[in-house]
């Protein structure tokens, strides 16, 4: 599903002005299994962020969900926040999802979908709601038009508008347009095929998407999967990284061959080494999400479904029972380098603009490496 959200995440983020002053920004779970606020307990109920794939663009959804596990007292509440991760495929995470529907110490699951469209995944969230477990889609939504009802709420990016802000900057420094292609985890996840069309329609007439190659979350096929873009289209404008780790990726190869003059790179989220690759002089442009906000707002949604707080759930979703009243929308920024000809007024009104070293003091305030 592909429609713009409007204007719901900047008004409820505002209205949470104490809490989002210890915002953060696809950054990673270390190991697969359970990480956060320590085991649980005798009696201690666990709120849980199932991850979709082991990658550094979670950590700051860590720092985030701490922060709000300290913030909320949770343990004093009786609640422990967890972030739990699996192999990085379907299959995973429907294991993890049926796992927890027979641990009663669950009250809540946030999950962040491997594959959008994947009915058996959809299936466990509906099955963990109906043992009365509280089902949240958290940066990464099932599909909406089929599987809506498998969570009550979504919390993240807009992706199709994150996509259509990186697309304006290709289109800024490529006026002339020039083929593209698209480097991704997995081509199903719904935020990935809205970023992707979201660039293609904001590119324009002039930019033709060649491929959009699928790598599973292997490092080492994010690699081999610009080799092989490099070698089959020779032409190449611009190299598009949709996940985090796309970013370093496209980069090493880049440098590898010796063909940086001859293509632009864009990509989504900036982990440590892509922040240093853009200092570089590597990376034209970053778009990057709010993994911190979505840590840190997860647990605080979970944890007001929980206790029936409505006061809580209203004011994060004040348009909840409206079309797209389910959908509370992250931040997203544009991150550029020194001398960049790109500028604000380039770029939609969603989008925060910061050149590297505004964004580089962004991470220091809230004490974040990654986003």
């Amino acid at each position: 599903m592909h429609a713009r959200f409007g204007g719901r995440g900047a008004t409820a983020l505002l209205a949470l002005a104490p809490l989002v002053a210890l915002v953060g920004c696809d950054a990673g779970a270390g190991k697969v299994g359970e990480q956060g606020t320590g085991a649980a307990s005798a009696g201690t109920k666990r709120l849980v962020i199932l991850i979709n794939g082991d990658s550094p663009y979670w950590d700051a959804a860590r720092a985030g969900m701490e922060k709000a596990a300290e913030d909320f007292k949770l343990a004093a509440a009786g609640y422990a926040a967890v972030m739990e991760s699996n192999d990085a495929t379907p299959a995973g995470q429907i294991d993890k999802l049926r796992q927890f529907g027979s641990q009663s110490d669950i009250v809540a699951v946030a999950v962040s979908a491997v594959d959008a469209t994947n009915a058996a995944i959809a299936d466990e969230m509906a099955r963990l709601r109906s043992q009365g477990v509280h089902v949240i889609a958290l940066d990464n939504d099932v599909d909406r038009n089929a599987f809506r009802s498998a969570r009550e709420f979504y919390l993240g990016t807009d992706n199709l508008a994150a996509g259509v802000e990186l697309g304006l900057a290709g289109k800024a420094l490529l006026p002339d347009g020039g083929d593209f292609v698209d480097f991704v985890g997995r081509t199903g996840a719904q935020n990935a095929s809205d970023r992707m069309d979201g660039f293609r329609d904001a590119a324009g007439e002039k930019f033709k998407e060649l491929d959009r190659m699928a790598d599973e979350f292997d490092r080492s096929k994010a690699q081999d999967n610009v080799r092989h873009a490099l070698r089959n289209f020779p032409g190449v404008k611009a190299l598009v990284g949709i996940y985090s780790y796309n970013a370093p990726a496209i980069v090493d190869v880049v440098r590898q061959l010796g063909v940086r003059d001859q293509v632009k790179i864009l990509t989504f989220d900036a982990e440590m080494g892509a922040i240093e690759q853009m200092g570089q002089g590597m990376i034209d442009a970053m778009v990057v999400q709010d993994p911190y906000n979505m840590g840190y707002l997860g647990v605080r949604l979970m944890k007001a479904l929980v206790e029936k707080d409505e006061a809580t759930v209203k004011e994060m979703f004040p348009r909840a029972g409206e079309p797209d009243g389910d959908i509370y929308d992250t931040e997203i920024k544009v991150v550029v380098p020194a001398g960049s000809p790109l500028t604000p007024e380039l770029f939609g009104k969603k989008a925060r603009f910061l050149r590297l070293e505004e964004f580089k003091e962004w991470l220091q305030k809230y004490n974040l490496k990654a986003s």
